[in-house]
């Protein structure tokens, strides 16, 4: 089975790294082998190397702006190594990846004796929100149904799709189950960055990284006790209505990341970075 076959010929990518410290995000064009590498087009340069490890998040989504309750684009978080890299091209082959449908993985690629790193942070409640009331809704991103979220783990980022709400002052507000691997990180570590899938209105021939918006943000937990969490759950249901069934979940979390600033594509993140 061949990545190609679900996410197409040509694509845009979220692409996530470390480099010693630091992290860094490109939003590349994608070009997906017949052997299931990766030929990554990156504006303006990069300075990935040969045995770097990376991170993209992939999804045949193009000019959609409305999604259903199950995400019904073919999706997927590939976790790769450059083998190759020049001025503005990069080579990924798999280490693992899955591509999702859904609910459900349809492909699952792993390299031979390849094995998740061993997370060994301990975990630690969240600092709860410190919002006392929804801040004015950004009806402009009201298009833009999701968005991707990166989150530090072990050996390489960790990259997720998910719906999302958005204020003006760039406040990110997600939802998501306690055993979620996303969920598990932040409780790990809150530093994230949020990256908003401009693509409702996108064409490839555009800049390519005007089809997204880098926020680097900390998460904090917004309990359901809160005044904040209904004000919110309304306008994420009127935003994104097929979320509505996730609402009735007793178990369900709800976090705010905060902003704290815009990431340009490349621009070099200090972040504390997950030793194995």
């Amino acid at each position: 089975m061949y990545i190609r076959s679900y996410i197409g010929e040509q694509a845009l990518g979220v692409l996530a790294a470390y480099r010693g410290q630091d992290a860094v995000l490109h939003i590349c064009g994608v070009y997906a082998q017949w052997d299931n590498t990766l030929r990554l087009f990156i504006p303006r340069g990069h300075a990935l190397k040969a045995g770097d490890l990376a991170t993209i998040h992939l999804d045949n989504r193009t000019g959609v702006d409305e999604l259903d309750a199950d995400l019904k684009v073919y999706r997927m978080s590939y976790k790769g190594e450059v083998v190759q890299a020049d001025e503005d091209w990069v080579t990924l082959v798999p280490r693992e990846c899955q591509v999702m449908h859904g609910t459900r993985c349809i492909l699952d690629l792993r390299a031979p004796g390849y094995a998740f790193p061993a997370d060994t942070r301990p975990p630690r409640p969240l600092p709860l929100s410190t919002l006392e009331a929804l801040p004015a809704v950004e009806h402009k991103d009201h298009p833009n149904k999701i968005g991707v979220l990166v989150t530090l783990a072990p050996e390489q980022p960790h990259t997720t799709v998910l719906a999302f709400l958005s204020s003006q002052d760039d406040d990110i507000f997600l939802i998501t189950m306690p055993g979620a691997f996303k969920s598990q990180l932040l409780k790990r570590d809150g530093h994230c960055f949020f990256v908003i899938d401009e693509r409702a209105t996108f064409t490839f021939e555009r800049s390519i990284q005007w089809n997204y918006t880098i926020i680097e943000a900390e998460a904090a937990h917004i309990p359901r006790t809160s005044p904040l969490f209904l004000q919110v759950q309304q306008a994420f249901i009127d935003k994104n209505p097929w979320e509505i069934a996730f609402f009735i979940q007793p178990e369900l979390e709800m976090y705010h990341l905060r902003r704290e600033r815009i990431v340009y594509p490349g621009e070099l993140r200090r972040v504390a970075v997950p030793t194995v």
